[in-house]
């Protein structure tokens, strides 16, 4: 691998996937260097992050607690800043070679743009970026040069499976789903689950949000729009399976009948660093690190989703259709943001999650308006989020 270290802007380093990013980084500080920080309102351990790995510039998104983290690295030469604009200014920096865009929702959109648009390398953990914009950032990456590398591990699945392999020769993608929280739970007894039960993942530790994503199947849905867009195939030609032991992360189907599958633990430092170092590969080194042993890991199971389960995997696939305009995406991501937030504070439902999404989908008044910039897009989040917060409101 090159000796030049590569110098990163985290965004999102204080969210699951940031905090993991920082173990790998840790793990090779001959490799990589941290020349940005960025989040949305923790500055405490923001803030201890900086002492530790000194980046020239932190950013935190909620300007409420801009002096506090200032305060707290007044002795050290770093840079505070403050606001949701904040970040899109200091990724497109000269010292900064890779962007791990980590920032959870539509708040990533704009400074992963920035980052593209800088021709930087993007290591994308962000699945709203695609699904509210896919055609627009991969438009302006075209453009730009900016390679994008995938960070979610269902889509550095794919990825691997297809280094050497020839577009034109893929017949379907698979993407693997654990099935989430409630995948044991029968479909009539999910309007009583509460938050605590869906953010008991089988498999994965994830931040609150993903993993009532993951028990919707949202999050499935959104990986098939990110996806289409990453992979550049049809919604037809991209299939979802459950696969409960998380131990294939996702498989290819070849035109002649070949499969690939990518297997290991369910431990995202794996596809962070693989995003990071690619094309090389490196050992994983830290703390509770596991090896994956194939004669140990038991029998292995896929099945179909249920589609009276899990409606919200189906949203995507309609989304993809057009069925609701160039701003479908936009739309189903805010109306899930503000559904999932009211469903942690006990104000709805986990069943509401997919009704008020589909409500937005249904009643939205731009679904069919073109959408070309980022001002669109932020104004139909705007609109959305207003409607679906007058309508929990009731």
């Amino acid at each position: 691998m090159e000796a030049r270290r590569q110098h990163i802007a985290l965004l999102g380093s204080t969210g699951s996937i940031g905090t993991q990013t920082l173990e790998v980084v840790r793990a090779y500080p001959e490799l990589f260097a941290v020349e940005m920080l960025a989040a949305k309102s923790n500055w405490e351990l923001l803030a201890r992050q900086a002492a530790e790995f000194e980046p020239d510039a932190v950013v935190i998104a909620d300007d409420t607690f801009y002096a506090p983290l200032s305060d707290a690295l007044a002795h050290l030469p770093i840079k505070v800043y403050a606001g949701a604009d904040a970040a899109a200014g200091c990724v497109v920096s000269s010292g900064v070679d890779t962007v791990v865009s980590a920032m959870v929702g539509f708040a990533g959109l704009a400074p992963t743009l920035a980052a593209i648009r800088a021709g930087k390398k993007v290591a994308l953990a962000n699945k709203e970026t695609l699904v509210v914009a896919g055609e627009l950032v991969m438009e302006e990456a075209r453009h730009y040069n900016a390679p994008i590398v995938p960070v979610d591990s269902e889509h550095s699945a794919i990825f691997q499976c297809l280094v050497g392999e020839k577009s034109s020769s893929i017949k379907r993608l698979v993407l693997t789903a654990s099935g989430g929280a409630f995948r044991d739970v029968p479909a009539a007894e999910l309007d009583r689950m509460t938050a605590a039960d869906a953010l008991r993942h089988p498999s994965w530790e994830m931040g609150r949000k993903i993993t009532v994503d993951c028990a919707t199947m949202m999050n499935k849905g959104f990986e098939v729009i990110e996806a289409r867009w990453l992979f550049d195939l049809p919604a037809e030609r991209i299939d979802v399976a459950v696969h409960p032991q998380s131990v294939v992360h996702s498989f290819v189907e070849f035109e002649d009948g070949a499969f690939k599958a990518q297997l290991g633990v369910p431990d995202m430092r794996l596809p962070i660093q693989y995003a990071l170092t690619f094309p090389y590969r490196l050992p994983i080194r830290g703390e509770g690190v596991r090896a994956f042993e194939p004669c140990l890991c038991g029998g292995l199971t896929f099945a179909a989703p249920d589609e009276a389960k899990y409606p919200a995997l189906g949203l995507a696939y309609e989304v993809l259709r057009g069925d609701y305009g160039s701003g479908g995406g936009c739309v189903m991501n805010a109306a899930n943001e503000a559904a999932v937030a009211a469903f942690l504070e006990g104000r709805i439902r986990f069943t509401d999650i997919y009704r008020t999404v589909r409500q937005a989908l249904d009643t939205t008044t731009r679904r069919v308006s073109p959408l070309k910039t980022m001002a669109d897009y932020a104004s139909l989040d705007a609109e959305v989020r207003e409607q679906v917060g007058a309508t929990l409101a009731r």
